[in-house]
């Protein structure tokens, strides 16, 4: 039963690495034959391994990937123009690509945008990262803000990784269970105490992935000399180097949303930036006072300057 377990962890772990891998060459052709070396299998059984792990063929699950990236950018980026959309989800050629996105979608990236653009009055609200949005319109955020938003640049940083698979509710409830998971694995290679400041990592979109297929990572931040041992549930992610908006909030955890909100609605829209294409993440920065619950939390955003 033990060499049961240990083998699905195993199958799991692959799966993982070649998402990660897809994510960071989204842009790229991605074929079979390079993904199946990615994931470890035959490239003859890949295809299908894929599909029974994950439930969506492999070939659907990156195109899925590349078209979903390209709503963002036509709903939130009027700087980039279509050729150039097509082009950020690997398609050289803009017909090909405006025909994938209406097979697809069923409708045309230039009719999406129109219709985005003359539906929102304003940025949608992206608090679903970390919550459900319902009436927030009305009440954009709960809590004072008395920390300035800080923009800083990061270098390329070694992750250690769980990941989970699904909606926000039942990462809600496994939480608990991943962050004791990585804190003993972490353990192993020296990382304890002060030195674990847990990261959150939304690798997917709310807005427009369904809640079904959400990735998310807990992660902790690994020193480059540190090797690992990579099997089962933990992995090891590389993120890029890039520019981030940070809030940090003294929040409990039904303000997480509210938190989310005032970083794309009310600091972002009037900033000068716009968000950029990698994930935004979390970083806890020690526990919740066990009296009022509120700990306190950064929110990374990804951001470039906005081009006019």
């Amino acid at each position: 039963m033990e060499n049961r377990e240990s083998c699905k962890e195993e199958y799991m772990h692959r799966i993982h690495c070649v998402q990660d891998y897809i994510e960071k060459n989204i842009d790229e052709p991605l074929g079979l034959d390079e993904l199946a070396e990615a994931a470890g299998f035959s490239k003859y059984h890949f295809s299908r391994i894929f599909s029974a792990i994950t439930g969506e063929s492999l070939a659907h699950y990156v195109l899925r990937l590349k078209l979903e990236r390209s709503l963002f950018f036509l709903a939130h980026r009027p700087d980039l123009n279509i050729t150039d959309i097509g082009y950020m989800a690997g398609y050289s050629d803009t017909a090909v690509y405006s025909r994938a996105f209406k097979n697809y979608f069923m409708v045309s990236p230039r009719e999406y945008r129109n219709e985005y653009s003359k539906n929102c009055k304003e940025i949608a609200l992206l608090s679903d990262y970390n919550g459900p949005q319902k009436d927030r319109e009305k009440d954009p955020y709960r809590f004072p803000v008395t920390t300035p938003i800080k923009l800083v640049s990061l270098k390329e940083r070694r992750i250690l990784y769980v990941r989970h698979d699904g909606n926000y509710e039942s990462l809600a409830a496994e939480f608990g269970r991943l962050a004791d998971f990585l804190y003993n694995e972490a353990a192993k290679y020296g990382i304890k105490g002060t030195q674990f400041e847990l990261l959150t990592m939304y690798h997917d979109n709310p807005e427009f992935t369904d809640a079904g297929k959400f990735r998310t990572s807990l992660g902790v931040e690994l020193p480059s000399h540190i090797k690992v041992d990579e099997a089962g549930n933990v992995g090891v992610m590389t993120l890029q180097a890039a520019n981030y908006a940070v809030g940090s909030f003294d929040i409990t955890a039904k303000e997480f949303p509210d938190a989310w909100n005032f970083m794309y609605r009310e600091w972002l829209t009037g900033s000068g930036y716009v968000p950029a294409n990698d994930m935004p993440y979390e970083r806890y920065k020690g526990m919740p006072d066990p009296v009022t619950g509120k700990m306190n939390v950064e929110i990374y955003v990804p951001v470039e300057p906005f081009s006019f």
